[in-house]
């Protein structure tokens, strides 16, 4: 494309669409020269990875910059649900129904998942369902036009720029058209939401025709996902979590994650199944997790009433001494090693359980 020409059109998207951007563009204006150089870059790039001509040409031919994406990016909002309320929104009963009916939709190529890599099948499930709610999620950017926004928008510049490589070298090894690819304005797309990268070292064929689509072929995105399980070290024959309580003054510290212990270690201090019998003291180590921001709401909740029946004579004084007054249950997780490897697809503590707990109901 001739400069003048992509400027012309550079200049009717800011003038319809611009919002103020970027550190490297003045405030106010879209910076043509970076974007342009943007291109340039991308397209050099592309050349030394022997990407195919006509692959570089349909990437950059029509470049978009999306202004919705970099708001998106500047303003993820950093909400913060229960671990209740996050299960209630992710596992709840449609998403678990539609489970079962892909289940029995899909029963060969779970089985051959299974076989090859395995991965349950309610795993897999449970996953797809967390992910893209068995692919009814449906991605509305071109994803070559997000990658090139968020490469000019500059916070993750080099992330962004290898994302964008990947996805044209993919399109060129699979005969995929690239301006057909969309998923989500960060890049991930598919059933299973994989990002670029991610795709190019754990992309499998799943439904054998030499390709690998995981935006149109349900076998490639479920071998994909069992792949990448797979190498991420998945167990077949371990839980994820256990659901356990706690004695109420139990040191909320330690309910992170990151401090592991025997089974046998968590029994002593008093880590107990929900119904009150004794975990199982196998000679594992385990993690825990759990909600310490509503634990300590609920603490608090049990001083304060403490306190008003102080206030009213019904208790003694000291029965508002945290160590004495009246202590809510307290439900946490035991976490498995394949508690954390779903970490390492997603980071989130609250994902890791949530993808457990639909395994489960889909088992």
């Amino acid at each position: 494309m001739k400069k003048s020409s992509l400027i012309a059109r550079l200049v009717g998207v800011a003038m319809v669409f611009f919002l103020p951007l970027s550190a490297h563009a003045d405030v106010g204006a879209f910076d043509v020269d970076r974007w342009y150089e943007i291109l340039g870059d991308i397209r050099t790039r592309a050349i030394a990875q022997n990407i195919s001509k006509d692959t570089i040409d349909a990437t950059l031919k029509y470049p978009a910059f999306i202004p919705a994406i970099v708001k998106s990016d500047r303003n993820q909002a950093e909400f913060k649900l229960t671990l209740d309320g996050y299960l209630a929104r992710t596992v709840n009963q449609r998403r678990i129904e539609q489970g079962r009916k892909m289940a029995k939709t899909y029963p060969t190529m779970l089985s051959r998942v299974e076989n090859k890599y395995g991965v349950q099948p309610h795993v897999i499930l449970a996953f797809w369902g967390l992910e893209s709610n068995y692919g009814e999620y449906r991605a509305a950017h071109k994803l070559t036009d997000a990658f090139l926004t968020l490469i000019y928008e500059g916070r993750r510049e080099t992330f962004f720029g290898n994302q964008l490589l990947a996805l044209m070298k993919i399109a060129d090894d699979n005969g995929l058209d690239i301006n057909d690819i969309h998923g989500s304005w960060a890049g991930a797309m598919g059933h299973f939401q994989f990002i670029p990268t991610t795709l190019q070292q754990y992309g499998a064929d799943g439904n054998g025709d030499g390709k690998i689509d995981i935006i149109h072929s349900v076998g490639d995105a479920m071998f994909s996902a069992g792949n990448y399980l797979h190498k991420l070290g998945w167990n077949p024959n371990e839980k994820i979590v256990r659901k356990v309580i706690l004695p109420g003054n139990f040191d909320i510290s330690l309910l992170d994650g990151k401090t592991k212990k025997s089974l046998t270690e968590w029994a002593y201090m008093g880590v107990m199944n929900p119904d009150g019998t004794t975990i199982p003291t196998a000679d594992m180590v385990a993690g825990l997790v759990a909600d310490v921001n509503q634990i300590q709401e609920q603490r608090a909740a049990a001083i304060a009433a403490a306190a008003a029946n102080v206030a009213t004579g019904v208790v003694d004084p000291n029965a508002i001494d945290t160590d004495v007054a009246p202590q809510p249950v307290i439900y946490a997780y035991l976490t498995y090693p394949n508690f954390y490897r779903i970490k390492k697809w997603n980071s989130s503590n609250w994902y890791a359980i949530a993808v457990a707990t639909l395994a489960d109901e889909l088992r």
